[in-house]
């Protein structure tokens, strides 16, 4: 498959249902994930999603010690000013001198992770995004060209291309699938870097919350955060769940782009 390959919609998202069912089914297993400092995360949800698409991965990382935080700004209807001061505000509540937040982002939710990242990197830990489209789109989805006339109604776009969305100050992990059908998988890497990591799953766009290798991937980021950045690797025994692991990177040539969508 090529990198700008698009998979069927209807085939690949359905596969949300098994992936439900996988983790109510694996739940008992997670007593043996790594386990967190009681740290705060804040999880973002993607776009048209609200806090309760975020619930089950918020309830697998509060039983694994964490203390997860929805964004409490309803509905992500794009940047809209509301939402981003209402983001902003989230934000600085939560964040406090000495203790760094994790930034949990979900498609459009990484997006904006890694926006806070940017501008407030003395009070982030680190960025961890699920299918966040992070450069110049290869194949752009009707989600993809909905955001953008809510991006150029909002300026969203502008204040973005001042900031240099490519790289963090901070370390970032993506997650994502090569069996996306909203986000094409190769836009959502990340140029190789210090404490910078892609990680494919096998999953679907709108099933990356509850598939339960993601999650652990999550898990095992946040857990291992406070003892110096270290690249993920699964036990053997999950290894089948992270295909090419590693593998995968943009050409260091061909940078992540910023104005993604002001065309």
């Amino acid at each position: 498959m090529s990198t700008s390959a698009r998979p069927v919609p209807v085939l690949y998202e359905s596969m949300v249902v098994g992936e439900a069912a996988a983790l109510a089914l694996s739940l008992p297993w997670w007593t043996l994930a790594p386990r967190g400092r009681g740290e705060t995360v804040l999880v973002l949800p993607g776009f048209g999603a609200s806090d309760r698409s975020t619930r089950p991965l918020r309830a697998v990382l509060r039983g694994l010690g964490h203390r997860p935080h929805g964004w409490g700004v309803g509905t992500n209807v794009g940047p809209a000013e509301h939402v981003i001061e209402g983001l902003l505000r989230r934000f600085d509540r939560l964040a406090a001198p000495g203790h760094p937040i994790h930034l949990v982002g979900w498609s459009l939710g990484g997006v904006y992770a890694r926006f806070l990242a940017h501008h407030r990197p003395q009070v982030v830990r680190q960025v961890i995004t699920l299918g966040s489209p992070l450069r110049q789109p290869s194949d752009p989805t009707d989600v993809a060209r909905l955001y953008a006339l809510q991006a150029r109604r909002w300026g969203f776009d502008r204040e973005r291309r001042t900031t240099p969305m490519s790289s963090l100050p901070v370390p970032s992990t993506s997650i994502y699938t090569r069996t996306d059908a909203v986000v094409p998988w190769s836009d959502c890497l990340q140029v190789r870097a210090p404490q910078t990591q892609n990680i494919e799953v096998v999953a679907s766009h709108i099933g990356l919350g509850v598939n339960p290798a993601a999650l652990y991937a999550v898990a095992d980021r946040l857990a291992g955060a406070t003892e110096g950045w270290r690249p993920f690797r699964p036990p053997p025994v999950l290894s089948p769940c992270y295909p090419e692991l590693g593998r995968f990177h943009p050409d260091e040539t061909h940078p992540v782009e910023d104005d993604r969508w002001s065309s």
